[in-house]
């Protein structure tokens, strides 16, 4: 034992388990965590190695001799109608036969069907009646000929595979016990990873998993590569979740049975996780519609009647491409079904997008042999949590910046709640502690918001999320890693003839491009390069070429278009296709390089011009202005027949740079050199 395990030991001897136990023996039987842990916790709570030894043996055989395989159920009928009565493992699952006034029981390994079970059961374990739950059940049989549509086989006794009761008080004081990067490394140990092995990013991100388990109404989206574990928690760790795989499912079944008039799966159970996003489809035709509206308010609609439910939506699925191939491309949403992939008012409802691209492929050294909770214990905490509330837990010390709204404040505090309630469970924290929780919150709700600007445009403008420190003032802000930022256009003045632009690429996609010049001894020839097969956005360079060899010298006289050759490069930094909207940038790129002078510090020029130097406006101007603030721009260049268009930019978005007004392409020389 290491000593972090010995401390484990001390303060919560008996609620945990030793986590290579239950690999060892997870291999050999397909049963939930939570079924085997319950079990080791009941033979196997001891130091003594001995003990130990004995009380795996003991499991594995109450696991060989009563959890019912698939391909022995037939066995296992002959052993109870032979000896009368015996105990089986397996899940089991409640319908009521409104026919006969009775409730039925189905056996999902067993394979036994209309078995009667008394309503006292049902009213005092629900899930029965949706998805079924594990089970020790002492089944018995009597066969009668009267009855010949009433099956022979009774339920004697059923109990649930949970932990009876919870002192939640014990682990309010035991937490006290350990410091916070001790107590993060027990919790990752109670879902089976070893933290010692994990980068700290990612033991968060392992944290943020568990949020749905402990804050009602939670909506968290995972993407990321195959086999990093996104269902494992919801399908193997928690009796108090359950997962939909392949994604296909009803009205009725989710929400609200108007037949029956019993609610769905959403008021069953604490989190309803969907694996595979992609397969996620409703018969019915409102079902997104309905989710929406429960992902927004906790409620919803069906009838006459309006129903209110606590389930978290947990939403996984596999990226195919890479990040940085579908941030070019398209959204990180885009693995979502068509119905839903274009759908911001659904985006909206994240509360965090977890990237999944940063946890790493399960390999075995990431489990651990180490002692954590008995997942039952971890799950019961988890559902205890949910009567409490931290979303005002950095109201003390911060506030939120103004680029978020009111759907955007709510994710992050439901997000520091979670978080808070996880790791401080007893209210004991700093401003420090506070604070890392913050940001990370901020991160997660931004990567959402970034994504719903791809999506929906300039209605999700605001992304530049921030908090305010209450004493000093200070304003705080986070970005979002795979983004960039503002790294795009470094600071500090360039070198002569390089100059950025920002327009619309053959994606449709809004995006930015650097023009890079070089001027050498020649005789006047003109290469170009970066612009592969792209017809527009050549003809627009040998626009901005024949425009700079027939009127360079109203920019200057020293400038050479016969003695010199001209190299250009085109860049699509964004990889959003190449734009025919490049002859300004070009031109004034050529003049730079010519007279040796370098644009502006962090400069962007918007606009184009014909061959004749007429300017044409910007389209989108807010869209274009907002994609230049992405890319770290601080002054514009905007021709002066897009000022009308000024009126419908957000005005704090137009606040965030100088801008500068061109008539002509001569006028837009001088004012990107800065030349007066």
């Amino acid at each position: 034992m290491d000593e972090l395990s010995k401390k484990l030991n001390t303060y919560f001897q008996g609620r945990v388990v030793r986590k290579d136990l239950t690999k060892k023996i997870k291999e050999g039987a397909n049963v939930p965590v939570y079924v085997l842990e319950y079990l080791l916790g009941m033979y196997c709570a001891t130091y003594d190695e001995d003990s130990i030894n004995d009380g795996v043996e003991r499991v594995k055989k109450i696991l060989a001799d009563n959890f019912v395989r698939p391909d022995e159920a037939e066995k296992i009928k002959s052993k109870i109608k032979e000896l009368g009565r015996y105990t089986v493992i397996d899940k089991v699952s409640v319908k009521l036969n409104e026919k006969k006034d009775v409730y039925e029981a189905e056996f999902s390994n067993l394979g036994l069907k209309g078995v009667v079970i008394s309503s006292h059961y049902v009213r005092e374990f629900e899930k029965l009646l949706s998805g079924g739950i594990w089970n020790i059940v002492k089944i018995s049989y009597f066969y009668d000929e009267t009855a010949r549509d009433v099956s022979p086989f009774n339920i004697d006794s059923l109990t649930p595979i949970q932990m009876p009761n919870l002192d939640i008080d014990e682990i309010m004081e035991g937490r006290k016990n350990f410091t916070k990067e001790e107590w993060i490394d027990i919790l990752i140990r109670s879902i089976g990873m070893e933290p010692t092995q994990l980068d700290y990013s990612v033991k968060w991100h392992m944290l943020e998993r568990i949020v749905p388990l402990v804050e009602n109404n939670y909506n968290l989206c995972e993407l990321g590569p195959r086999g990093t574990g996104k269902s494992h928690i919801y399908k193997e760790i928690s009796p108090n979740s359950i997962l939909i795989s392949g994604g296909q499912t009803t009205v009725a079944n989710l929400f609200y049975n108007m037949a029956s008039r019993k609610i769905g799966l959403v008021g069953m159970w604490d989190a309803v996780a969907f694996d595979e996003v992609a397969g996620i489809t409703f018969k019915d035709n409102d079902g997104i519609q309905i989710m929406k509206d429960y992902m927004a308010s906790g409620s919803f609609a069906r009838g006459r009647e309006e129903k209110n439910a606590s389930a978290s939506m947990i939403f996984v699925g596999n990226i195919n491409q890479s990040v940085e191939v579908l941030l070019k491309t398209s959204h990180l949403f885009e693995p979502f079904p068509e119905a839903m992939a274009n759908d911001s008012a659904f985006f909206d409802r994240m509360h965090y997008y977890l990237p999944g691209w940063e946890v790493p492929k399960m390999r075995p050294e990431f489990l651990t042999d180490e002692y954590g909770y008995i997942t039952d214990y971890l799950s019961e905490w988890c559902r205890e949590m949910r009567k409490h509330s931290f979303t005002d837990a950095f109201d003390k010390y911060f506030k939120l910046g103004n680029n978020l709204n009111q759907r955007d404040v709510i994710a992050v505090r439901k997000t520091v709640s979670g978080l808070t309630k996880l790791i401080y469970p007893n209210g004991e924290y700093n401003k420090d502690d506070i604070a890392e929780i913050l940001r990370y919150a901020l991160v997660g709700r931004r990567r959402v918001k970034e994504q719903l600007k791809k999506i929906g445009g300039m209605e999700f403008y605001d992304v530049n999320f921030s908090y305010i420190d209450n004493e000093t003032m200070e304003e705080e802000f986070v970005s979002v890693p795979e983004q960039g930022g503002g790294k795009i256009i470094p600071e500090g003045i360039g070198k002569a003839g390089h100059l950025y632009t920002i327009g619309r690429g053959r994606s449709g996609m809004i995006g930015a491009y650097k023009i890079e010049t070089k001027v050498v001894n020649g005789s006047g020839k003109f290469e170009k390069t970066g612009l592969g097969s792209d017809r527009e956005a050549k003809e627009a360079i040998e626009t901005a070429f024949r425009f700079f060899k027939a009127n360079s010298k109203n920019i200057s006289g020293t400038i050479s278009t016969g003695t010199k050759d001209y190299l250009m490069h085109v860049q699509d930094i964004h990889g959003v296709g190449l734009t025919s909207e490049l002859a300004l940038t070009a031109f004034i790129a050529l003049c730079s390089a010519a007279m040796n002078r370098p644009a502006q510090s962090q400069i962007v020029v918007l606009g184009s011009m014909s061959i004749g130097g007429t300017i044409s406006k910007v389209e989108e101007l807010a869209n274009v202005l907002q994609v230049c603030f992405d890319s770290g721009a601080k002054k514009i260049l905007i021709p002066m027949s897009s000022a009308v268009d000024i009126g419908i930019v957000p005005p704090e978005l137009f606040a965030k740079f100088q801008i500068s007004f061109y008539q002509t392409p001569e006028d837009a020389v001088f004012k990107a050199l800065g030349v007066e």
